[in-house]
């Protein structure tokens, strides 16, 4: 049994599921009520900058964005656990469409009193991102 915190142990589990492309595996890993703002604010993923709320929204964000990643990786500097949330530094590196791209920035989980993911978001800059875009 881990002695992690449930919320370390989630995000950690969310970011595996990305990285293996494991939906189903991933979906389980939300409450029903969760919510996904990747990038936070409005992006070509969130045209109004409100979330994807729900899991039937979120299935639809992870086809839109993970999904048809060839392949993803997190490199974390740091990471923060308090309370039921924790933030990570960092980046995450995307290969798709034979370009990798970094998309630098703070990623931050919360979950509920069951361990179920309520919140991830994801503090990144898309034109910024874009600027790192080189031949995989």
């Amino acid at each position: 049994m881990s002695t992690e915190h449930p919320v370390r142990v989630a995000a950690l589990a969310s970011q595996a599921c990305a990285r293996t492309k494991d939906k189903d595996g991933w979906l389980a890993l939300f409450a029903e009520d969760g919510c996904v703002e990747d990038p936070v604010g409005p992006s070509g993923f969130d045209p109004e900058g409100k979330g994807h709320h729900g899991k039937e929204a979120i299935a639809r964000f992870y086809d839109m964005a993970i999904a048809k990643t060839d392949s993803i990786e997190f490199i974390h500097n740091d990471s923060f656990q308090c309370g039921n949330e924790i933030v990570f530094t960092g980046l995450i590196r995307t290969s798709i469409g034979g370009s990798i791209i970094d998309a630098e920035g703070v990623f931050t989980y919360r979950v509920n009193d069951e361990g179920k993911l309520l919140n991830l978001r994801a503090f990144w800059e898309v034109d910024r991102a874009m600027k790192t875009a080189r031949p995989a």
